[in-house]
């Protein structure tokens, strides 16, 4: 028996399964401050994004038919470029999904 924590993680109450090497994204609150209290939009930015890994797929398929695992699971926070990804609205909530391959790396935060 799983607990609700635990069903979470590993997407059991997300309506979404992505197919493939695909990932689902939940893009992380990336405004900053300067040192003199200025508020710096995330429009005004450098690359790359924070965000947490919610849903991914099974992997790529090779010609013959293999697949190849995902190298990010469900709770992984990654970094990607400010313009990766499609952004979609689930349940409400807005997320961006995108290729593995678009994800730069995992961050050990």
């Amino acid at each position: 028996m799983f607990t609700y924590m635990t069903r979470i993680l590993i997407g059991e109450f997300m309506k979404f399964k992505p197919l493939h090497d695909r990932v689902l994204i939940e893009v992380l609150d990336s405004s900053e401050k300067t040192a003199g209290g200025i508020i710096i939009p995330d429009t005004a930015q450098e690359k790359p994004q924070e965000g947490k890994v919610i849903a991914v797929g099974k992997g790529a398929k090779t010609e013959d038919g293999k697949i190849i695992p995902m190298d990010v699971k469900v709770g992984d926070k990654v970094l990607f470029g400010k313009w990766s990804g499609t952004e979609v609205k689930i349940n409400g909530k807005e997320y961006s999904i995108m290729k593995e391959s678009d994800i730069m790396g995992i961050s050990g935060k």
